[in-house]
């Protein structure tokens, strides 16, 4: 997995998830589940097959206030650096 020059959060995530080969809306699901273990600012890590897993992310940051970053790598593998609120 090549994930470009890696512009994203450079702290170490706190927590990995593998949800590649998931669909809808388990990305997302997997993603909350694994907020719940976690205090406020630590860091999440999601890796994610699913094109869709980016746009309900973004949708888990507008409505929980937790920070998400995304980056596709040329594989098609979408790395999401999620920072809990």
């Amino acid at each position: 997995m090549d994930f470009g020059d890696n512009r994203m959060t450079s702290a170490s995530p706190d927590k990995h998830i593998d949800a590649r080969g998931q669909q809808c809306p388990m990305p997302l699901l997997m993603a909350k589940r694994g907020l719940r273990e976690l205090e406020s600012g630590m860091i999440l890590e999601l890796l994610a097959t699913d094109p869709g897993s980016e746009r309900d992310l973004q949708s888990l940051q507008r409505l929980g206030g937790h920070k998400v970053e995304t980056e596709i790598s040329q594989d098609g593998i979408y790395r999401h650096i999620i920072t809990k609120a």
